[in-house]
């Protein structure tokens, strides 16, 4: 946990800004358009204030990568080049682990086995070795990618993972096995070249295989089932080795194939990645966007790849990215024109043919409208209505400008319409929003239900006041403040008590407790410390119970830090939390106790206006008034007016 600084963590999946003393990026757990994820190195904690996941090194590691406590540790461990020496696990661990553990361990021993038989075999040499290399392809470049060979007999990768002791299940989860009906057990792969899939953090996820036969009958590219360590959606080929050159050159380039990475890679383009032959999905947009905002597209000039750009464009630019696009000279894909072209040629031709998006499409559609005035009339509706998902209006105006001049049209026609297009889309969105909500009942309860008058719990109506008194003591139980008491005969003294031994004694006295049980775990730390010192934040924070450290990233955290520009430039002095600490303190505690007096006065009333007793209504009456003496007590002592 020391070793483990949670930018360097973190950093290896988010591009991080400095901002202050934290750091700031978009959060890899939702979709957004600004960063709110907050990193903070002096305290080893992340939170995102868009979606609340907060965590330490260990809970990001948990989160992101879909790992268990001890697989994280041993991750961490990995990663700093620190031993683990393990005592033995639970059986119960075990269970939880073997899954997907597992599937990824196969993974990593079929990757290496595919190696093995493309360098090592005749029959691999002489097919698969042979075919990269007709490709193009370096040995370093084989190498880098990890490609391989699948042999042509039906269950030779089978037989040989099962004698080395891999399991059948596993085999057949990650679907590097197909079980037949009749039990016998195939290979999935047979026959193939081999490209491993990778996730960001270099581990095999899944494969793709690319048969050598012109069989028309047999698919040419063949990928990996979908399964608890391979959603074809959530991967783009190449991220592992693409992500630091995505930083670098604050850009992504996305192609088609695996061949395309592959060999622009080998030209010295490496901020490049492929959606793996599927159309983009939100998830891989979402992938590129933790590293860069900026995307371009390669793609050839025919015209599935020209409409696959377009589908693509209206997507990332839904995410708030920008976007250009590279096309190629008609016959050639990035792959093909990567292997014609020196490296130094191929980087200045994407670099000086990378086209804005507006210009591209509007160019392509046009052509394909002629002089047609109807499919002229659609060629526009289609740019308009690509328009309207860009977020930013000066942008969004610089385009409308640029398409003004291109398509020869008034700039107010256009703006006219695109404003038609963008009401419309929100109309819709707010009458979604506005749709009543229908509320869904268990089987065995009735409709009729519904009208009956809901209980809120209690634990919700004082949790603020339970959160600000949890707050206080794991940021200050063992600071000390001045409480300005009375004694016995009612002469007024000073005392110093620690923060945690006041706000203790006044609960204690009260009999009183939070309610919420996130926050009753952590008074019970305090509670449990008994005279020594109390747990400091830092405890809190690298706590081995992910909840604890989640609850505690959550009550301290803050947003938005007073900047000391303040003070330095403007003269202007702001109170600190520190700085009336003792104030701070007694006010939440009394703020907590009238909250519980107020929920007190609430439920007396209901008692008293079902009770017909005089005799329990007289003793109603009267814990009422002390109830209302108190309450007024603890309003004064806040300076608050009671109406």
């Amino acid at each position: 946990m020391d070793a483990a600084r949670i930018e360097e963590v973190v950093g290896d999946f988010v591009v991080l800004k400095r901002r202050g003393a934290n750091l700031l990026g978009l959060c890899p757990f939702h979709n957004e358009k600004t960063p709110s994820f907050n990193v903070s190195p002096a305290k080893g904690i992340f939170k995102c204030f868009g979606c609340g996941q907060a965590g330490n090194a260990v809970g990001f590691v948990m989160e992101h990568e879909k790992l268990s406590y001890p697989d994280a540790i041993r991750y961490l461990a990995k990663r700093y080049q620190i031993d683990v020496l393990e005592e033995g696990n639970s059986e119960e661990v075990r269970q939880e682990v073997m899954d997907r553990e597992s599937m990824y361990l196969l993974n990593q021993y079929a990757a290496n086995y595919f190696a093995e038989q493309l360098w090592h075999t005749e029959t691999g040499q002489a097919v698969g070795l042979s075919y990269f290399r007709e490709r193009g392809f370096t040995d370093e470049t084989i190498r880098k990618f990890q490609l391989g060979y699948h042999p042509e007999a039906r269950s030779e990768f089978t037989d040989t993972a099962l004698k080395a002791g891999y399991n059948k299940h596993f085999l057949k989860l990650t679907g590097l096995t197909i079980e037949r009906d009749d039990g016998a057990c195939i290979d999935r792969f047979r026959g193939r070249v081999m490209f491993p899939i990778h996730q960001v953090s270099g581990k095999v996820t899944g494969f793709g295989g690319r048969i050598l036969t012109s069989d028309k009958k047999i698919a040419k590219y063949l990928n990996s089932p979908e399964s608890e360590v391979y959603h074809k959606s959530q991967v783009l080929y190449g991220i592992n080795l693409a992500r630091k050159a995505m930083v670098s050159h604050d850009a992504c380039l996305l192609v088609e194939g695996y061949t395309d990475v592959i060999s622009l890679h080998q030209a010295g383009v490496e901020n490049v990645v492929s959606s793996s032959g599927t159309s983009l999905t939100a998830d891989q947009i979402r992938i590129i966007q933790r590293y860069t905002k900026n995307i371009t597209f390669l793609f050839d000039s025919d015209a599935a790849g020209l409409k696959a750009a377009f589908r693509g464009i209206d997507m990332v630019l839904e995410q708030g990215m920008h976007v250009r696009i590279v096309q190629f000279p008609e016959g050639d894909d990035p792959d093909s024109f990567a292997r014609k072209n020196s490296p130094l040629y191929v980087q200045d031709y994407i670099r000086e043919k990378a086209t804005d998006f507006i210009q591209f499409k509007t160019a392509v559609l046009l052509s394909e409208a002629g002089a047609d005035p109807i499919r002229t009339a659609e060629v526009i509706r289609d740019i308009i209505q690509t328009l309207s998902l860009v977020a930013d209006p000066i942008i969004r105006s610089l385009y409308v400008r640029e398409c003004s001049r291109l398509l020869d049209m008034p700039e107010q026609t256009l703006i006219a319409e695109l404003n038609k297009t963008i009401r419309s889309r929100r109309q819709k969105a707010d009458e979604r929003l506005a749709a009543p909500f229908e509320p869904e009942f268990p089987p065995d309860s009735p409709p009729d239900d519904a009208t009956q008058e809901q209980v809120i719990p209690s634990a919700l109506i004082s949790e603020a006041q339970e959160a600000d008194l949890i707050r206080i003591l794991i940021k200050y139980a063992n600071r000390e403040f001045i409480f300005h008491g009375r004694n016995e005969a009612n002469e007024p003294i000073d005392i110093q008590v620690r923060v945690g031994d006041f706000i203790l004694n006044e609960l204690i006295t009260d009999h009183l407790e939070p309610e919420n049980e996130a926050y009753r775990r952590i008074y019970n730390f305090v509670l449990e410390t008994g005279d020594g010192d109390f747990p400091e934040e830092t405890w809190y924070l690298q706590h081995p119970e992910p909840e604890v450290v989640v609850t505690a990233i959550h009550l301290t955290s803050v947003q938005h830090v007073l900047s000391e520009q303040w003070r330095e430039m403007h003269g202007v002095y702001v109170s600190t939390e520190d700085a009336t600490l003792g104030k701070t303190v007694m006010e939440s505690v009394y703020a907590f106790k009238l909250r519980r007096v107020q929920m007190m006065l609430n439920a007396l009333r209901q008692q008293m206006g079902s009770t017909s007793d005089e005799s329990e209504l007289m003793q109603m009456l009267e814990q009422y008034v002390s109830l209302e003496n108190a309450k007024k007590e603890l309003a004064g002592q806040l300076s608050y007016v009671i109406l």
